[in-house]
């Protein structure tokens, strides 16, 4: 299928098709929810969704899994040399590393402006020194860089019928609520990095804070106060999802089913949440995978006739 792709994308310089491969198969490897909606969209769009996931996956292995010797000071000093060498090469149209050969090739066939690349490594590097957010603005602020503007990279993918400055608030509503979904079902994991993605104003109205949160690390499991604050956040989530969703109707009809999926898909993370009754420490809630291929079945049938009856949209340059 790898190669049917890239067909279809019209990438045939070899250097470039190792590229996209690299990054599909990072895709594949981490991004389970995300990969199988991609499953759903036309072959002509999957590369390029490819090479920003694989991107996207790369810079955040910088900050999360770094070398056991890294400083804080080391991870910045690569951050700013990724940062750079990536931003230089994007004006120059090209680079000699696979992976940002894919990146840029795909931010040149679909205008992807240099902004939305430069906020995403401005939320990259609040990761290396900020680990709380005092208030939902300030943590809107990181969002905005690590989740609202993938939802703007992926708009021209996906295509719409609506107007660009229609779809865009609604893209990258989607953005920010799939990123808070992740945040929900990572509670333990962020506090074991010593990070807390929830804003701190609303967890206290609770009574959270950093010491409750340790008390539920060492035991292993939320106690009501906790649990009551994720039920908070879920009904947030929620609402962030349902600014979002009329957004799907403006999109492409042939990426609808692939957006729906996703939507669907990461909305019930939130119900395995709930389900477990708001313990975000006892374990870690995913969607089984029998349940995401009972998803995927129905939109795939969905997407194959879309496909039929309309024609994939195409990067604005071949």
């Amino acid at each position: 299928m790898t190669e049917r792709e890239l067909d279809a994308a019209g990438i045939h310089d070899p250097g470039l098709r190792t590229a996209y491969t690299w990054c599909r198969g990072v895709n594949a490897r981490h991004g389970r929810i995300y990969f199988l909606a991609t499953r759903m969209l036309a072959p002509v769009q999957r590369p390029a969704v490819h090479a920003l996931y694989g991107f996207a996956r790369w810079l955040d292995d910088i900050v999360d899994e770094p070398d056991p010797e890294a400083t804080p000071r080391s991870l910045a000093e690569r951050l700013s040399e990724v940062e750079g060498r990536f931003l230089a090469d994007l004006g120059d149209g090209g680079s000699d590393d696979p992976l940002l050969t894919a990146v840029i090739d795909t931010a040149s066939r679909y205008g992807l402006e240099e902004r939305l690349f430069r906020a995403f490594f401005s939320s990259m590097r609040m990761d290396l020194h900020v680990t709380d957010y005092a208030t939902r603005a300030d943590l809107d602020v990181y969002m905005h860089g690590s989740a609202e503007v993938i939802g703007l990279q992926m708009l021209p993918i996906l295509g719409a019928v609506s107007s660009r400055a229609e779809a865009a608030p609604r893209a990258a509503a989607l953005g920010k609520a799939f990123q808070l979904t992740n945040f929900l079902r990572d509670v333990a994991e962020d506090f074991e990095r010593g990070r807390v993605y929830l804003p701190a104003d609303e967890l206290a109205e609770h009574g959270v804070d950093r010491e409750r949160l340790s008390w539920c690390a060492r035991h292993g499991r939320a106690d009501a106060p906790v649990r009551a604050a994720i039920k908070e956040q879920i009904a947030v989530t929620r609402r962030i999802y349902a600014e979002a969703r009329p957004g799907i109707a403006m999109l492409h009809p042939v990426s609808r089913p692939c957006v729906a999926t996703a939507a669907t898909l990461y909305g019930r993370i939130l119900n395995r949440i709930e389900d477990a009754d708001h313990d975000v420490f006892a374990g870690r809630a995913t969607v089984s995978r029998r349940r995401r291929l009972a998803v995927a079945c129905g939109a795939l049938t969905r997407s194959q006739w879309a496909r039929v009856r309309h024609s994939a949209p195409r990067p604005a340059v071949a």
